[in-house]
């Protein structure tokens, strides 16, 4: 009996381990992490959907999110909105976003998104949008967004 426990919690903790890195949902490029990439449902008749992530450069030297590619909408741009008084503003960074040597920047609803604009199909809850992100010194590294629901304030957890 102790050893079919013994064999039962070796298979759980080697499932729990090959699991991990779908459930982190994080990646890295070099000094560049990428947290938690997600994006909302859409409904079915929506041209557009918004990207969002948290970019930390943990380097010495600045880079900078220059593109953003893929291949579920006709064309993708980094966006930055803004409030002008009671006037919402949404305008796209020609040169991208900055990353400061050890900085933070999250792309959030609100502020700097990615906008995915002539969508091919509805984004639907519980898919992965797979995108590529262009650095200008990192480089390059496929990233897939988990869509959330409609209306999601932000990426929900995995369940543990």
């Amino acid at each position: 009996m102790k050893n079919r426990h013994s064999l039962a919690a070796a298979l759980l903790l080697a499932g729990a381990i090959v699991a991990s890195p779908i459930l982190a949902r994080d990646y890295t490029l070099g000094t560049i992490q990428i947290g938690q990439p997600w994006s909302r449902a859409t409904p079915a008749s929506a041209p557009s959907a918004g990207g969002y992530m948290t970019l930390t450069n943990k380097g010495a030297e600045p880079d900078r999110l220059i593109a953003v590619e893929s291949q579920a909408a006709g064309h993708v741009e980094i966006h930055e909105m803004s409030m002008d008084g009671s006037i919402m503003r949404m305008r796209q960074l020609e040169n991208g976003v900055a990353l400061a040597p050890g900085a933070t920047v999250e792309l959030k609803p609100g502020g700097y998104h990615v906008m995915f604009m002539q969508l091919k199909a509805p984004l639907k809850k519980g898919e992965r949008v797979p995108i590529v992100l262009v650095f200008e010194k990192a480089g390059r590294i496929p990233v897939d967004m988990q869509v959330e629901a409609l209306g999601a304030a932000g990426p929900v957890a995995p369940a543990h």
